[in-house]
C-alpha cells in the first residue's frame, strides 16, 4: 500500500517547485505519464450528441420519462467489470443505447464510446412499495457490458432514445480505477438518490404524508431510474442522470480541461474501498454531498491521518447519516452529523439521533441554521496562500457563489482558519440571520482540509454544454478568473504534500 505511494511523494518533492508552478498554469507533467492519461483523452474527438434533444416528462408523475427510462445494475464499475442496463419503454418501442464518456474534449463535454443498435423495448413492471417505501424494480436487462481496459476512470452516461417518438433520458455510471492518481473525485450518487423521486414522490424526503420529511424508517434505492431533478429549477438534463450535471460537471470540465490527473469514484467506493482512498494526493467532495454512511465518515478521516488533502468543494455536506442495506442497493437516514438542534430543525429531524461525530469536526464547518440562502464568498484573509494570485483584498467577494445550502459554526480544531465568510440571505437585501464560513485546517502529515462551504464551487469554475445556472436565494455571475486562481492554489498546494 505505501511503496507506490511514497515513491510518489519523493519524486514530487523533487518537482517542488517546477511542478507547483506548472499546476498553477494547470498543466504540470508528473512521473509515470498520469497526468497525460487525462490529457490523452480530452485530446481525442468530441462530441455534443451526448447531450438529450428530446427528454419528456409525464405531467401525471412530475419526474419519471415512461416513454423511455432505465437505470444500471452498479453504481461504480472497474475495467473488466460487467454492468447491466434495464430499460422500459412504454408504449413498446425499438430504442438505442448510445455511452459517452464526460470531460472536456474541446469543449465539446463528451467522447462517443459504444452504440448499441436499434433493440426491441416493452413496458417492465413499475414495482410494489416495499417496506419502508422502497421501490426495487426487477426489470429484465437489455445490454451488459464488460467495461474495456481502455476506458479511463470518469464519468459515463448513457443515452437512451425510443424511436418510436424520438424521446430521450439517460442512465449513468462511473468506470473507477485503483490507479495512484493525484485527485480523487468523489460523486455524490447518495445524495442524487435521496432525491430521487422516481416513479412519483419515493424520494428519501416523503413518508407518505410529507413530501419534505425529514426523519427515519423511509428507504430509497438504486433499482430504479432516475426522475427529473426535483428542486429549485427544471432541469431537464438531469432526466435520468441524478444531479452529476447540475453542480459536479462544471468541476470535472474545468479539471480536464486543465490536464489534472483526476480519477472518479462513487460515495460507495469511498464507504467500501478505505484502501483505495489512499491512493490521490486529493480527495475532492463536488456539490451537494449530503449523506455518507458512517464508515465514509471514518474512511475519510483515516485518509486525512495517513497525509491525504481532502477539498469539500461542496454545501450541505456530511450532513444526513445513513445505513446502507448488505448489498448497498438501498438506504436510509439514521441520524444528523451535527449536535441537537443545531440545523434549526427540519420538521421530524428532532427524531433522529444527533451524536458525535459532527460534521465539522471533519469538514471544519459544517450545515447550520438557517441551512439555505446565499451570500456572495467573501474573502476575510487576503494574505492567506489561498488567495495567491487572485488580487483579493479583505471584503471582496466572488458574487452569488454562496447557494443554496452552505456550511457555518466552524469547530475548534487546533490550527484551523477562516477564509471567507459573510452573512446568508433569502433574497438580495433581505438577509436570513445565517453566516457561513469557508475554512481551512491542517492535517498531521502537513496536509490540509479545505471547506469551500457553498453547493456552488463549479459554477465559479466553468459553463459546460448544457450547463444551467441555478438563481435562488442569490445568483451566481458564472465562471470567475479569481475562483479559477484559488482553485489553481489549492490543487498546486496539495500536490506539494
Amino acid at each position: 500500500m505505501n511503496s507506490p505511494r511514497v515513491s510518489r511523494r519523493t519524486a514530487l518533492k523533487g518537482l517542488a517547485g517546477a511542478g507547483a508552478a506548472a499546476a498553477l498554469a494547470g498543466c504540470a507533467t508528473l512521473p509515470g505519464g498520469r497526468r497525460e492519461q487525462i490529457v490523452r483523452e480530452n485530446a481525442r474527438p468530441g462530441t455534443r450528441d451526448w447531450m438529450l434533444t428530446q427528454p419528456r416528462v409525464d405531467p401525471a408523475t412530475k419526474w419519471r420519462c415512461p416513454w423511455i427510462e432505465g437505470y444500471c445494475s452498479r453504481t461504480s464499475v472497474r475495467a473488466g467489470e460487467t454492468i447491466e442496463f434495464f430499460v422500459s419503454t412504454s408504449p413498446t418501442s425499438d430504442f438505442t443505447l448510445d455511452i459517452y464518456r464526460l470531460g472536456y474534449y474541446g469543449g465539446t463535454g463528451g467522447r462517443h464510446v459504444r452504440s448499441y443498435a436499434a433493440s426491441p423495448g416493452k413496458p417492465q413492471p413499475e414495482p410494489a412499495v416495499g417496506p419502508k417505501r422502497v421501490r426495487h424494480c426487477a426489470w429484465e436487462p437489455v445490454h451488459s457490458l464488460t467495461i474495456p481496459d481502455a476506458w479511463l476512470s470518469g464519468v459515463y452516461l448513457g443515452k437512451l432514445t425510443q424511436l418510436r417518438e424520438g424521446v430521450q433520458s439517460y442512465v449513468i455510471f462511473i468506470v473507477r480505477d485503483d490507479r495512484p492518481a493525484d485527485f480523487l473525485f468523489q460523486c455524490s450518487d447518495h445524495t442524487w438518490q435521496a432525491y430521487n423521486r422516481w416513479p412519483t414522490q419515493f424520494s428519501l424526503y416523503d413518508d407518505g404524508q410529507d413530501q419534505w420529511y425529514w426523519g427515519g424508517g423511509v428507504q430509497v434505492g438504486f433499482n430504479r431510474p432516475y426522475g427529473r431533478y426535483c428542486q429549485i429549477f427544471d432541469a431537464p438534463l438531469s432526466q435520468g442522470s441524478g444531479e452529476f450535471l447540475l453542480w459536479e460537471f462544471p468541476v470535472a470540465y474545468w479539471l480536464e480541461q486543465h490536464g489534472y490527473d483526476v480519477t472518479y469514484g462513487s460515495n460507495q467506493d469511498t464507504h467500501a474501498d478505505p484502501r483505495g482512498l489512499l491512493r490521490a494526493k486529493g480527495f475532492l467532495s463536488v456539490g451537494h454531498d449530503e449523506y455518507w454512511t458512517l464508515e465514509m465518515f471514518r474512511n475519510v478521516q483515516a485518509a486525512i491521518a495517513a497525509g491525504v488533502n481532502v477539498a469539500f468543494l461542496s454545501g450541505n455536506a456530511v450532513c444526513g447519516k445513513i445505513a446502507l442495506t448488505p448489498d448497498r442497493r438501498a438506504f436510509e437516514r439514521i441520524g444528523v452529523y451535527g449536535p441537537p438542534g443545531g440545523t434549526r430543525d427540519f420538521v421530524a429531524m428532532k427524531s433522529l439521533p444527533h451524536e458525535r461525530p459532527y460534521a465539522n469536526e471533519l469538514v471544519g464547518a459544517h450545515s447550520t441554521g438557517t441551512v439555505t440562502g446565499g451570500a456572495d464568498w467573501t474573502c476575510v484573509a487576503p494574505e492567506h496562500w489561498l488567495f495567491a494570485g487572485t488580487g483579493m483584498q479583505r471584503g471582496d467577494g466572488i458574487p452569488g457563489l454562496v447557494g443554496w445550502e452552505w456550511h457555518g459554526d466552524p469547530a475548534p480544531i487546533p490550527g484551523l482558519e477562516i477564509v471567507a465568510s459573510g452573512p446568508t440571505q433569502d433574497a438580495p437585501g433581505k438577509l436570513n440571520g445565517g453566516q457561513f464560513t469557508a475554512t481551512i485546517y491542517p492535517g498531521p502529515k502537513n496536509n490540509f482540509v479545505f471547506n469551500a462551504a457553498t453547493i456552488w464551487w463549479g459554477d465559479g469554475l466553468s459553463a459546460p454544454p448544457g450547463y444551467l445556472r441555478p438563481s435562488v436565494y442569490t445568483t451566481p455571475q458564472g465562471p470567475d478568473p479569481r475562483l479559477q486562481q484559488i482553485t489553481r492554489n489549492l490543487l498546486a498546494r496539495m500536490l506539494e504534500t
